[in-house]
């Protein structure tokens, strides 16, 4: 039997997870100073993207489950973030809508990601590698949700 496909270096799971940690690391600061976390501020993305979405919306462009979700939804909302209302053609769907202060978070938080690439690109890696790799990525990604993990 060979087992050296067990070990930890020849994973592919285990350079993603990690650079998936390590990345999200370099955030911190940026996101301590605005007071919000990784997962708040991918929520406040999608909804500088589009603003007004319901929950089951954010949850897919996240790749989340509702139940991790709405949780988060709750602590920006009490943080005065967002508004979480009530559909009125389907009350059964809850509309996430930005507050001004979450608006606002937006010019603050734009120079995050230059001041993110410029932490990690180096004499080892451009931007063009970077973002061929962010390509990569997200051919896995869509295989793997086309494939319904």
């Amino acid at each position: 039997m060979d087992y050296d496909k067990l070990k930890l270096e020849n994973q592919l799971c285990f350079p993603l997870y990690a650079a998936s940690r390590l990345v999200i690391r370099e955030y911190q600061p940026y996101l301590d100073k605005l007071g919000i976390t990784y997962p708040q501020y991918l929520v406040l993305m999608v909804l500088w993207e589009t603003d007004g979405i319901t929950v089951n919306d954010i949850s897919q462009k996240l790749i989340l489950n509702t139940n991790t979700i709405t949780p988060l939804l709750k602590r920006m909302e009490s943080n005065q973030i967002i508004e979480r209302i009530r559909s009125k053609e389907d009350e059964r769907k809850v509309i996430i809508r930005l507050t001004e202060k979450g608006r606002n978070l937006r010019i603050e938080a734009a120079e995050i990601p230059e001041k993110l690439v410029e932490g990690i690109k180096n004499d080892n890696m451009n931007i063009n590698e970077l973002l061929a790799l962010k390509d990569k990525l997200y051919v896995i990604i869509n295989y793997l949700q086309e494939k319904g993990i």
